[in-house]
């Protein structure tokens, strides 16, 4: 004898909930759908606009305040650089009796009687009481042959 399957046929499953309160993607709600669920609020647009907004500010500001000093910095090397081009034109004008050493230092001066420019190795302190010249400055020869004033000025 065969034994016939006594189980009766499950019938589909029918939900007991109305459908008008089931969702069918309930991960995809705006709010929570179970008790234990996040609390989900709606954010203040506004606000995070404003915030992202002093951010934005805060940093850009910071950003130009470097790019400032930068700039303060190029210009000030700029100027530096200026001003040893004028004094070696000066010097490279001037009477110069002796094969200049990079590194060393000179002394410029001007002749009291006609003006006119000598680069010499003799410093102020060395000529005694009665300079024949009028000390302008103290420079050194750098690498590249323009000079750097180290005291007095032209």
């Amino acid at each position: 004898m065969s034994k016939k399957n006594t189980q009766p046929e499950q019938d589909a499953f029918i939900n007991p909930i109305d459908k008008d309160k089931i969702a069918e993607n309930p991960g995809l709600l705006p709010y929570a759908h179970t008790a234990g669920g996040a609390v989900i609020r709606p954010e203040d647009k506004g606000r995070i606009r404003g915030n992202a907004m002093v951010a934005m500010y805060d940093q850009t500001d910071r950003q130009l305040e470097q790019l400032r000093k930068q700039m303060e910095t190029l210009m000030a090397q700029a100027k530096s650089l200026g001003e040893r081009v004028s004094v070696s034109e000066l010097i490279y004008q001037s009477e110069i009796p002796f094969q200049p050493v990079i590194h060393h230092i000179y002394h410029l001066y001007q002749r009291k009687k006609d003006g006119a420019h000598l680069l010499s190795m003799v410093s102020p302190e060395e000529w005694g009481k009665n300079p024949p010249y009028d000390h302008l400055a103290t420079v050194r020869l750098l690498g590249d042959h323009t000079w750097e004033i180290l005291n007095g000025g032209v």
